[in-house]
């Protein structure tokens, strides 16, 4: 019964969302309590929303604190060098902007926190994109892409919980995968590629879209944020360390990171807006985006609180094992591996690293398979996490890029299983993940 309604709620949810009957704010509230009154669970339903907005809040925290923070940044203009950088590269050519766009993710996901990777890069590369043109769902998906797979580092989560989960070293999980990593990544350019041609065919076939020069949308969006809020020289240079300085302490992990963020926000708006009326408009300024995601984030621990406390989560684990006949254990690391994208689509990853994963790992010992085979294995599907919709840096990507998360999801999910695919070609091919 628990496994009928875990599926069941899961393909409400997904369909409601991605038809755009119902906002994801409205259905992870409105979903989970439905089912969980179906199921009986009536009377526990608040103890379980409360459990898992607790769970969520460190999240929701952090969420805040780096709006506020990164929004700060934007306003101050750190990020207009790297955006005038990549306009004098890019020549207001949409391939060009689209792969840099994928490449600037690249290089910033390697901090470990998606979160922080798009509010780097939307907020950086959106008003090039607007200005020539580009469809509004190609940026985030192309930031989500490769992000994902550069998530799967060590200091990434869903890595740092299977290493914990099995107790195994970045050795032994993470290095024989760099090469399929490498590969997936080079399949994440050819899309942004391929994203890119059409959008040069595209855009040439339109009139009034030229590229950027200084008298474009682009500079004059620059030149009007510089002139609302513009700062001395000797402020940039110290925005420029501090933002350098939280990074390295967030890859680090030397404290908690909504802590982190809280304390440079306090101390970036304290250095650049003494004035208390000048840092109330500014937080004013970015309360808009600030409340939308963190709202998000809240009714996201509604629907994993409801999840966990009814025991869907196990049912849906204890599943997974029962559809593997005996005869087919000694295909257990291929299995894990189709498995690990949907699975980590509808679980979270902490479910599905710390509930799927070892039950799996067990039942693949007896077949003389080692643990570290079923943990590579389960990391191969990370490209589809991304986009599901109990990640919390998916609803500030959507925020950001002032687009519908079901739209998102509808239009990068297919690429994202693509990758999914290739990062398990890439570990068969060099024998991370043996096929028997």
């Amino acid at each position: 019964m628990l496994t009928f309604l875990a599926y069941a709620m899961i393909a409400v949810f997904m369909t409601a969302v991605m038809s755009n009957r119902l906002s994801a704010l409205i259905a992870l509230i409105l979903i989970p309590m439905a089912f969980a009154l179906i199921g009986g669970f009536g009377p526990m339903i608040p103890d379980m929303v409360l459990e898992g907005i607790k769970r969520i809040g460190p999240t929701a925290a952090l969420l805040l604190f780096a709006i506020l923070y990164f929004g700060l940044m934007i306003d101050v203009g750190l990020f207009d060098p790297l955006v005038r950088l990549v306009v004098r590269v890019c020549h207001g050519d949409p391939l060009r902007v689209i792969v840099g766009s994928t490449l600037l993710a690249m290089v910033v996901s390697l901090d470990g926190d998606g979160s922080t990777t798009f509010l780097i890069c939307v907020t950086a590369m959106m008003p090039l994109h607007r200005s020539l043109g580009i469809r509004p769902l190609i940026l985030p998906a192309v930031t989500i892409l490769p992000n994902a797979i550069i998530n799967i580092a060590p200091w990434g989560g869903p890595t740092a919980r299977v290493m914990a989960s099995l107790h195994l070293e970045p050795s032994q999980v993470f290095v024989p995968l760099i090469p399929a990593i490498l590969l997936t990544c080079c399949g994440a350019v050819l899309i942004a590629a391929r994203f890119g041609l059409i959008e040069r065919r595209r855009l040439a076939a339109l009139p009034g879209i030229v590229p950027d020069s200084e008298e474009t949308p682009m500079s004059q969006i620059l030149a009007s944020r510089r002139a609302v809020v513009a700062r001395p020289a000797w402020l940039q240079a110290f925005n420029l360390v501090l933002t350098a300085a939280l990074l390295v302490l967030l890859v680090a992990d030397v404290l908690p990171l909504a802590l982190m963020f809280m304390i440079a926000f306090a101390i970036a708006i304290t250095v650049n807006f003494p004035g208390i009326r000048e840092q109330r408009e500014r937080i004013e300024a970015h309360a808009g985006s600030a409340l939308s995601v963190v709202a998000v984030i809240f009714a996201a621990g509604v629907f994993t609180g409801i999840l966990q406390g009814t025991g869907m989560t196990d049912a849906l684990a204890k599943s997974v094992i029962y559809l593997i006949p005996e005869s087919a254990g000694n295909f257990i690391p291929l299995i894990t591996a189709v498995l690990s994208g949907p699975f980590t689509f509808l679980l979270s990853n902490d479910a599905f690293y710390f509930g799927v994963v070892p039950v799996l790992a067990e039942a693949a010992r007896a077949y003389g398979i080692a643990p570290e085979v079923i943990a590579r294995a389960s990391l191969v599907g990370q490209p589809m996490h991304m986009l599901s919709p109990l990640v919390p840096a998916l609803y500030v990507l959507t925020n950001l890029s002032e687009v519908e998360t079901g739209a998102l999801q509808r239009f990068a999910l297919p690429w994202a299983a693509g990758l999914a695919g290739l990062m398990l070609a890439g570990a068969v091919l060099t024998g991370a993940v043996p096929l028997y």
